[in-house]
């Protein structure tokens, strides 16, 4: 088939290298001339583990194009699949603009009987919404308006998209569903498509994501109870978590959740139940409680430090999470500005955050390794459980700091190791 994916993004291209990959022959668009050039160029834009190997591939295999801005270009497309960004709005809701924007670009354009696919994340109508603008623009009436959200976590995206748990389609047409069950023919078995109402898949994706959000602030407030009575989180965790009812997954301790989606989509979802008159109160719970979370991470690393004479600190992570180079909403972005501001000096390393986090950070002393960053330091901090801080060399990085102190927010390190190699070791909920 024949597919033209609008957006460049972490969305676009995931999807759009993944369909090329499973035999379609698909033209990535997008506005921004820097994002094309570095695609023709054989760069990727944004760091995610396999895609750049995805681009060399299917570039050789002729399945990949890429145009700037849409025009003439997706006139032969069967499909027409809309990955733009929806960032959140004045008022916390997602700020439609660029879905708007790329209905009203397409409609002058498509042929008869196209499937336009939204796989932005959208509130619910919103698919309504793009039909109705196209209707409005189109000298033609016939083509289809699809919901397909992904699913996709970030440094995981490309396992996620081949190999997913379903696959979520919103449509009533018959006509439709044939497609798009071709489309996903050689990534999934029919019986993990879902189909449902438009409107159904909208929401699916807004309430997954908001979910997660809950399992994560719930289990840091869990972890913060077994700082006060003496328990330990990791066995918390693993007791509720062989409950199948329950599973493991998303119940691991942190300095709050960040990101595209988890922030994003549960104040999208809060919008709406205000919209429609259904108040969304244990979201807007899981909002105050994670903002409230990164404000209090710098006052337990203050609260280990004397003031007077030390000043140095350590950031070990800036992305909100490993193996992606995404620090939107991250906890970090919170946390240092709080430090610097009671005095304290920041040395910090990413492997792959530094471009993005030094237009936003100021005043810190970027390095290039995190023995660099541990270097004459009263504590280091981390913060992002990357897999090469797991493997560090921890005598080198306590020799290299001026006080052994660590501050675990991912408690990637066993205690009573780090107390036997000497390190006062402070972690979160292993009270």
């Amino acid at each position: 088939m024949k597919i033209s994916v609008i957006g460049c993004g972490y969305v676009g291209l995931v999807s759009g290298f993944c369909f090329a990959d499973s035999g379609h022959k698909v033209t990535c668009i997008d506005n921004s001339d820097k994002k094309i050039e570095l695609l023709k160029d054989n760069k990727v834009p944004i760091y995610e583990p396999g895609l750049k190997e995805l681009l060399l591939k299917n570039l050789e295999n002729n399945n990949l194009n890429f145009e700037l801005n849409i025009n003439e270009n997706i006139r032969d497309s069967e499909i027409v699949l809309i990955a733009v960004g929806t960032p959140t709005g004045e008022n916390g809701d997602a700020d439609l603009t660029f879905v708007h924007q790329c209905a009203r670009e397409i409609s002058e354009f498509i042929s008869p009987n196209t499937q336009i696919i939204i796989k932005s994340t959208v509130p619910v109508g919103t698919c309504d919404e793009v039909e109705d603008i196209i209707k409005e623009n189109c000298v033609h009436s016939e083509f289809s308006v699809i919901s397909n959200p992904e699913f996709l976590r970030e440094g995981n995206a490309i396992n996620d998209f081949v190999n997913p748990d379903r696959i979520v389609i919103g449509t009533n047409e018959q006509t439709d569903k044939k497609i798009m069950i071709n489309l996903y023919k050689n990534i999934i078995t029919e019986d993990k498509i879902l189909f449902t109402s438009r409107r159904s898949s909208e929401l699916i994706k807004y309430a997954s994501n908001s979910m997660l959000a809950m399992r994560i602030i719930f289990i840091n407030e869990i972890a913060d109870l077994c700082e006060k009575i003496g328990a330990d989180v990791t066995d918390i965790a693993k007791g509720i978590g062989l409950d199948k009812r329950i599973g493991p997954h998303f119940l691991e301790p942190g300095p709050g959740f960040g990101g595209s989606c988890f922030p994003k989509d549960a104040r999208a979802l809060i919008e709406s139940g205000k919209k429609y008159g259904a108040p969304q109160t244990l979201l807007e719970s899981v909002i105050l409680g994670n903002e409230n979370r990164k404000k209090n991470i710098s006052k337990k690393i203050l609260d280990k430090l004397d003031k007077q004479s030390e000043n140095e600190i350590g950031i070990l992570g800036i992305t909100f999470k490993a193996e992606t180079d995404d620090i939107r909403e991250s906890p970090s972005l919170i946390i240092i500005p709080d430090l610097q501001e009671n005095g304290m000096n920041i040395s910090a390393y990413d492997p792959e955050g530094e471009k993005e986090a030094s237009k936003i950070l100021k005043d810190v002393n970027w390095k290039k390794s995190a023995y660099e960053a541990a270097e004459n330091v009263d504590c280091l901090v981390i913060l992002t459980d990357w897999e090469e801080f797991k493997n560090l060399d921890l005598n080198k990085l306590k020799n290299s700091m001026k006080r052994p102190l660590i501050y675990d927010f991912r408690n990637i390190f066993d205690p009573d190791m780090m107390t036997e190699l000497g390190f006062e070791y402070c972690s979160i909920g292993r009270g």
